[in-house]
């Protein structure tokens, strides 16, 4: 198996028909027909269906499709970054971030890229932790700031900071108080909690806890608009940080009480995938993405505590 058949296997699987993947790569549909043909024979199995309107992958093909997009990429990027080793800074760094991240340093990280580094492209993606996750593994960004992520050889990741996580909610549900809330307190008012599964981690990372809340919620979401418009209408309460739904709290719509017995927190990490090595652009970028966050933390903006190095 070589770089071109990886190629011309994406072709084909991203095309539909040889003939379009053909077009496409400007070869021979013959020349492609040979190279799948030696490609499914090397694996010992078929890696599409053959179909009257084209070709179906099947699991087999759908799984070295993920392979391949991988492998292709950090090709492209080793090539770019050797080519232009000793030059200005240049190329495209995808970043995925946390919701609360883009909140605190997204703008930052724009200007930054755009007065420090021009000849950067620069794609940012917000979402979910979980979902974020999900695009760094998948190679559709290179760089990602999320909450707790699950242990996996895959992964390199780098603590920080960590956040203290409060209860969020109207005066009429979590009380007027300014006192802390007990978390067995927590258990019998209506929770609003992301879905469960992966993103559910971002919300705390200790699974005894996590379940407790999960059993009791009255509405899981999968959406920040979502859930702070159902904060907003007093419909549930929410464990989260005080920038999560900033805005609400300081216009006193919303108001917060720090939870104890125990305290919850969550740590943010910057995350990279282990077997695809960095180029001078994301280093440069994984750098700004630091600074900004220890800034944002020290001004204040970022009500949290600094950890790692």
């Amino acid at each position: 198996m070589d770089s071109r058949q990886l190629r011309y296997f994406t072709a084909i699987y991203e095309q539909g028909t040889l003939s379009n993947a053909a077009e496409h790569c400007r070869v021979a549909v013959s020349a492609l027909s040979h190279h799948l043909a030696n490609l499914e024979a090397e694996f010992g199995t078929a890696l599409f269906e053959r179909k009257p309107r084209g070709l179906r992958p099947t699991a087999s093909g759908e799984r070295l499709y993920v392979h391949a997009k991988s492998i292709l990429k950090a090709m492209s990027a080793a090539e770019k970054d050797i080519r232009e080793a000793g030059e200005e800074i240049s190329g495209e760094v995808s970043v995925g971030m946390a919701y609360s991240a883009v909140k605190a340093i997204g703008v930052g990280l724009a200007h930054r890229v755009v007065s420090d580094y021009p000849k950067v492209r620069l794609s940012l993606s917000e979402s979910l932790s979980g979902s974020t996750l999900l695009h760094l593994m998948a190679s559709e960004v290179d760089i990602a700031l999320l909450y707790n992520p699950p242990a996996d050889p895959r992964l390199r990741v780098q603590p920080v900071l960590e956040e203290s996580m409060v209860l969020v909610g109207t005066r009429a549900i979590i009380g007027d108080s300014e006192e802390p809330v007990r978390f067995s307190e927590i258990l019998d008012m209506p929770m609003i909690l992301l879905r469960q599964g992966i993103s559910a981690r971002a919300l705390v990372d200790d699974t005894n806890l996590l379940k407790k809340l999960e059993s009791r919620a009255k509405l899981q979401m999968n959406s920040v608009q979502a859930i702070g418009a159902s904060l907003a209408a007093g419909l549930g309460c929410a464990v989260g940080t005080k920038l999560f739904m900033y805005e609400h709290i300081e216009s006193g719509l919303l108001h917060y009480r720090p939870i104890i017995e125990p305290e919850l927190s969550r740590t943010l990490y910057i995350c990279e995938m282990a077997d695809r090595p960095a180029t001078y652009a994301l280093e440069a970028i994984r750098a700004v993405m630091l600074e900004l966050v220890r800034d944002a933390v020290t001004a204040g903006r970022w009500e949290a505590s600094i950890v790692g190095d």
